[in-house]
């Protein structure tokens, strides 16, 4: 008896855990409402849909359990003896058919808004990488200063390998948010320059994958201003969870004050291409990039992960002629999980990071790359 008391009481408490306000209110197993009418609509489809399969449901196993227990053998039941009826036949055929009827009828309504990419007010590509995310803003006028940047994770690696304490959004922040404005039909244009990838954000309904080679089309229209995150849904390689999306939707006014910031500052860049680095700025910066880019391949110290990922620390790519190491970092190496870094990085950068890693790890080989030389060699190369 003290054993069953004990069983009572222990089932009693887990029971009570269990719907315990704290956890149930994490316990979060439904899909997001949304805060797009797109989303919305998606989410009331989902619901409509899952009312009526549990009524089907609860029909059909209801009448299963009242038959078994009705007509079960202890009671003296005999099995009707009638065969192959057509007029069974042809309900059962009947009401499956218009259920799926009245099911398709507002699926197809939300399914061809969703696909409906048409009026858009501002257009933006998005390409995948190994493992960051390109936003392009499309130019309405060939003479504007094109808006283009990598969105990269920014949580550190010392929150990843547990030395310090984890911030509230965990693997999901990154360094450049992509920003659009608020009550306006914006166009996303998906692809991918490797691998797959899927761009989901849970609060705009989307999930799209970015196929190396094809374009996928999605849209969305934020009504609120506010921050809104996702991440990389494809098992896309290596790092495949350090993929965060954020979105800053900001309102129209406060949106353009923004785009307006970023076409000075592109021509800023494109301008400082054709200045002088110093060695000291170059190794600064170049150490900065080196370990947002290339640390978790080639590690600190540039000691690598042999075979797969090379040391570069005395190697002869790092250390012999640089036009060498230019397009290994440039170009990337075909077969092999080494990047091309041409499109993710700007002719500073890619400057910076190549004086760094000729110079670091006890390689000293003295030179000191320039932005110019940089940018003549991806010009000949195109």
């Amino acid at each position: 008896m003290l054993s069953k008391a004990k069983l009572w009481l222990g089932l009693a408490l887990s029971t009570l855990m269990f719907w315990s306000a704290g956890l149930h209110a994490a316990w979060e197993l439904n899909m997001t409402r949304g805060v797009t009418e797109m989303s919305r609509d998606t989410y009331g489809l989902h619901m409509t849909i899952f009312w009526w399969v549990v009524a089907i449901g609860v029909v059909v196993f209801g009448a299963m359990l009242w038959s078994i227990i009705h007509h079960r053998k202890s009671k003296g039941a005999k099995p009707a003896t009638f065969h192959e009826s057509t007029k069974v036949e042809i309900v059962w055929t009947l009401i499956p058919f218009v259920i799926l009827i009245m099911m398709a009828i507002p699926a197809t309504r939300v399914l061809t808004d969703a696909y409906d990419t048409t009026g858009s007010e501002l257009d933006i590509q998005i390409t995948g990488y190994q493992w960051r995310w390109e936003y392009t803003y499309m130019r309405e006028n060939m003479d504007e200063e094109e808006v283009s940047f990598f969105s990269i994770l920014s949580t550190s690696r010392e929150e990843i390998s547990n030395d310090i304490e984890k911030s509230e959004n965990y693997l999901l922040d990154v360094d450049k948010p992509l920003v659009i404005p608020t009550d306006t039909r914006v166009r996303f244009l998906m692809t991918s320059a490797d691998v797959l990838h899927a761009w989901w954000v849970p609060d705009f309904a989307i999930k799209k994958d970015t196929i190396p080679g094809f374009i996928n089309e999605t849209w969305v229209v934020v009504e609120e201003p506010g921050v809104y995150r996702g991440q990389c849904a494809e098992l896309c390689g290596m790092d495949h969870g350090f993929m965060p999306i954020v979105v800053h939707a900001l309102p129209p006014a406060e949106y353009e004050a923004w785009y307006a910031e970023q076409q000075q500052a592109a021509a800023e860049i494109r301008e400082l291409a054709n200045a002088e680095l110093s060695m000291e700025d170059a190794m600064a910066q170049g150490e900065q990039i080196y370990n947002q880019n290339c640390v978790a391949c080639h590690q600190a110290g540039g000691v690598g992960m042999p075979p797969v990922f090379p040391a570069l620390a005395g190697s002869d790519k790092a250390t012999g002629d640089r036009l060498v190491t230019m397009d290994t970092l440039v170009h990337g190496v075909e077969g092999t999980a080494m990047a091309a870094y041409g499109r993710q990085l700007n002719p500073i950068q890619l400057a910076a990071v190549i004086t760094f890693v000729r110079n670091a790890f006890g390689n000293d080989t003295g030179d000191l790359v320039q932005p110019t030389e940089v940018n003549a060699y991806i010009q000949e190369g195109q």
